[in-house]
């Protein structure tokens, strides 16, 4: 078996792949709201409609998730740089506070602004590498009109009008 490439040079290679930015809301088991922003989102099927998110075990969202409770991914517009940079990094208690946001009829916070909210019931869950890949079954979502925000090369990116 040949031998892993380096993080850096890892890095590097996924940062010429356009992505979109998006973040994760769920209830803790004290029913706090809790989020933190992805960017690997991908669709894993039609029937049943079923997503895909990667998140470090080392982030605090990480326990809520594999709690197996419901979440939302919430796909994030231009203008919503800010957000999402709010929400990366190490969980803190106000992370939420002065951020407006709508509950859904499961209790989970909706972002305002958001392209997308896709609500998700927790379908499976694997642990690969330091990462576990979460499967979501989406049971319900809203649409809205805009532009996304996209992260591309180590910043964000936005597409040309």
């Amino acid at each position: 078996m040949a031998a892993d490439i380096d993080s850096a040079q890892f890095r590097t290679l996924l940062g010429h792949f356009a992505t979109g930015i998006t973040i994760i809301t769920a209830r803790d088991a004290d029913g706090r709201p809790t989020g933190m922003t992805a960017n690997s989102l991908s669709a894993v099927s039609l029937c049943p409609p079923l997503i895909s998110i990667c998140i470090d075990r080392q982030a605090d969202t990480h326990t809520v998730m594999a709690a197996g409770g419901p979440f939302v991914i919430n796909l994030l517009s231009t203008g919503q740089e800010g957000l999402s940079r709010r929400f990366a990094g190490k969980q803190r208690p106000d992370r939420f506070d002065g951020v407006g946001y709508q509950v859904s009829g499961l209790d989970l916070p909706l972002l305002d602004g958001a392209l997308a909210h896709i609500e998700c019931e927790c379908f499976a869950a694997h642990e690969l590498g330091d990462h576990t890949l979460f499967v979501g079954r989406v049971i319900g979502g809203t649409t809205t009109e805009g532009r996304p925000l996209l992260y591309y090369r180590g910043g964000y990116a936005d597409l040309a009008p």
